[in-house]
């Protein structure tokens, strides 16, 4: 058992929180209990992780996506009221780290790609550390690495291909970061990995000659929150589950 403040502020730190201007409040977003045994982890607190985390008595959820999103209503009605009456009427707590999350060098969601990948990480995309270029150890073609996305994120990547040329330096960013493809293009990537696509992602990667792969913005985002979870798990000796409302199991997740 732990103290819900003791967890808040151990993690604030991890992920160094201060360091972002962000899209929504990163930390504790809605109190529950005060003592903690244990923590579901997701990737976006909709409602039905939400109702999963009260089926397993959970007393902490933990999200990549949690509320409170710069420029949405401020009213507390419809979805929005549903989702928090659910948390307080079970004392839940909810904990949610966006960028911090996508940044972490080690827990994030970008390293983590990296190791499923087998990437070796030589530098970050932007000041705040978000996105990341490397190489990967072993060169792919479209289709290899397409077959590597699918195993590994358990989903099939869209592929625009941006000539015919091998894979070996790589850029990636996980989540709806499509607008990088320029930046990747300046770094010299043979190809950019990222979750969604814009219509104009395409036409870049076709006449900036660069392999464009849109993996999935739920599925390029499991890993960071699994491992935060997992991170806290042997901090403070809590029961940790990771809930996929997306279709992949935990023990898939951790193999």
């Amino acid at each position: 058992m732990a103290i819900r403040n003791e967890i808040v502020s151990y993690s604030n730190k991890l992920l160094n929180i201060g360091a972002f201007k962000d899209y929504a409040p990163n930390g504790l977003q809605v109190e529950g209990k005060q003592e903690v045994q244990h923590i579901v982890s997701g990737v976006t607190a909709s409602l039905e992780l939400i109702e999963a985390a009260i089926a397993v008595r959970a007393d902490m959820l933990l999200v990549h996506h949690g509320y409170f999103w710069r420029n949405e209503a401020a009213e507390i009605t419809g979805m929005k009221y549903r989702r928090i009456k659910k948390l307080l009427a079970h004392d839940i707590n909810l904990l949610a780290y966006h960028l911090p999350l996508d940044a972490h060098p080690q827990l994030g969601n970008n390293a983590q790609l990296a190791q499923r990948l087998d990437i070796q990480v030589e530098a970050v995309m932007d000041k705040q550390g978000i996105g990341n270029i490397g190489s990967f150890t072993q060169t792919h073609d479209i289709a290899s690495l397409s077959a590597k996305l699918t195993q590994v994120l358990a989903h099939k990547p869209l592929v625009i291909a941006g000539g015919t040329h091998k894979i070996k330096r790589i850029a990636w960013c996980s989540g709806g970061a499509q607008n990088y493809i320029e930046t990747a293009v300046s770094l010299g990537a043979d190809a950019y990995i990222s979750g969604e696509i814009s219509e104009s992602t395409i036409h870049v990667a076709r006449e900036a000659g660069i392999h464009y792969f849109a993996a999935g913005h739920h599925a390029t985002e499991r890993y960071g929150v699994l491992s935060l979870g997992e991170q806290l798990k042997s901090q403070f000796n809590l029961q940790h589950t990771f809930i996929d409302c997306g279709g992949i199991s935990y023990q898939e997740m951790l193999a």
